[in-house]
């Protein structure tokens, strides 16, 4: 074959390794996209119902989140495994991924209710302190929107296994749906019926209880068909998924240990700080997931690379990824600036939480760009299985930069500006132990497994 047909054959490839790339990136932006979308109406609703509600729904959305964890290989997990698969041409393997996740997602989901219910209080109080105000309705809105976990998991695993063997569009019309109702009940539950904070609780249940329906029904379309196995149970893939999930595990409770530590700070420092807290987290979770839409793209194809022995296609998906989701974050930060004054008076009506807002808004603006390039590098990382590294530079992250500094906010009177620049750290250093990494080909690893 002449240098001349190499060259076109590359170039072919390159076009549709991008238009894929785009297509999934989409997929997963539209899906990132509703679930945050729906809990800025949420908080958006509630903000209006005062700051100590806005307060209450922060205390409980941060419980959540931190139980929430153990989805965090159901879904990621499953992208990578199913990826694998999926490009060493085993399709059936790559679904039967998604069968078992989904097991592993009601059994664990059962378990983290059970849990959660039973120590609702000391969660509740760990957050609140001696805050009163804010521990009776956070403690009801936690409890209700706990009963959901088991859907919760079950739409991560379906997004998991979706991605894996890059279907892109079920996942987008199935959560699409889901939280388009929940948006159009929550005012109408706190509002309407008049159940105030509670009301958007059952609002979000109701949402995951839709979804997970859906997903399951795609699961099993698929599985049934073309030979791909049933839905019997496979202990032996059930232990694989949990060895690759034991460091996305520990990760991610890095992270949400670290981000509860900020919330607990918040709340201590009083009622308007901890409803700017929320308010701020909210816009960084919401703009967080759309910058893993690159990320999740990146999961699925450097997956696939990997699983067809393609090297070169990995290292290339590496840095195109990483470049793209730069430039999304410097966006991101420059609509943030521009909206510094209007967008907190979209939440709430309080001039004090205004003032903190404001405060933490230089933070949330600067900090931007270099999330971009290590939301990207993780779904590199993630799709070629490299989680150990991953877990290690997040725990160093978290407990070197970002907690200790967020305690130093509340301890020398620092302000909300202080547990801010707290996470800014979080992001420098995993910024610098990404780039690294992906410089090195340690991560490079081939086959399906």
């Amino acid at each position: 074959m002449t240098s001349e047909h190499l060259d076109a054959e590359t170039a072919s490839t390159d076009r549709v390794t991008v238009r894929r790339m785009l297509a999934l990136a989409t997929s997963a932006f539209l899906v990132l996209a509703a679930e945050p979308l729906y809990l800025l109406v949420d908080t958006a609703v509630v903000g209006h119902l005062g700051a100590r509600a806005l307060g209450a729904l922060a205390v409980g959305t941060t419980l959540m989140a931190l139980l929430a964890i153990v989805g965090n290989f159901v879904e990621y997990g499953t992208t990578a495994r199913a990826a694998r698969w999926f490009g060493n041409d085993r399709r059936d393997l790559a679904i039967g991924e998604g069968v078992q996740a989904s097991y592993l997602a009601v059994g664990i989901g059962l378990a983290v209710v059970l849990l959660g219910q039973v120590l609702a209080g000391p969660f509740v109080h760990l957050l609140t302190g001696s805050s009163t105000e804010l521990r009776t309705p956070a403690e009801h809105w936690f409890r209700i929107a706990l009963c959901g976990m088991p859907m919760v998991l079950l739409v991560l695993a379906g997004n998991g296994w979706m991605r894996g063997v890059q279907l892109t569009r079920p996942p987008v019309a199935i959560v699409l749906l889901a939280n388009g109702l929940s948006a159009a009940a929550s005012p109408l539950l706190v509002y309407g019926f008049g159940l105030g904070l509670v009301g958007s609780a059952w609002a979000n249940l109701g949402a995951q209880v839709v979804a997970a329906g859906l997903f399951l029904r795609a699961l099993r379309r698929e599985a049934t068909q073309d030979g791909a196995g049933g839905l019997r149970p496979d202990l032996g893939v059930v232990r694989a998924q949990l060895v690759l999930g034991r460091d996305l595990i520990v990760r991610a409770a890095a992270f949400q240990i670290a981000f509860m530590v900020a919330a607990g700070v918040a709340a201590r420092m009083g009622t308007s700080q901890i409803a700017a807290h929320q308010i701020g987290m909210q816009l960084w979770e919401f703009t967080a997931l759309l910058l893993d839409s690159f990320a999740i793209a990146a999961q699925s194809l450097v997956g696939a690379a990997l699983g067809a022995s393609n090297a070169r296609a990995a290292r290339k998906l590496a840095g195109q990824v990483a470049r793209w989701s730069a430039g999304a974050g410097t966006v991101f930060a420059a609509l943030y600036a521009a909206g510094w004054w209007v967008i907190p008076r979209l939440f709430t009506s309080s001039p004090s939480v205004w003032h903190q807002a404001h405060l933490l808004w230089p933070w949330f603006v600067v900090m931007l760009p270099a999330a971009g390039i290590v939301f990207g590098l993780d779904g590199v990382l993630i799709g070629a299985g490299d989680v150990a590294f991953m877990r290690t530079i997040t725990i160093i992250a978290a407990l070197g930069g970002f907690v200790p500094l967020t305690i130093a906010a509340e301890h020398w009177d620092w302000g909300i500006g202080g547990v801010w620049a707290g996470l800014t750290a979080f992001i420098v250093v995993r910024l610098v132990g990404m780039v690294w990494r992906a410089r090195t080909d340690r991560w490079v690893v081939l086959g399906s497994s």
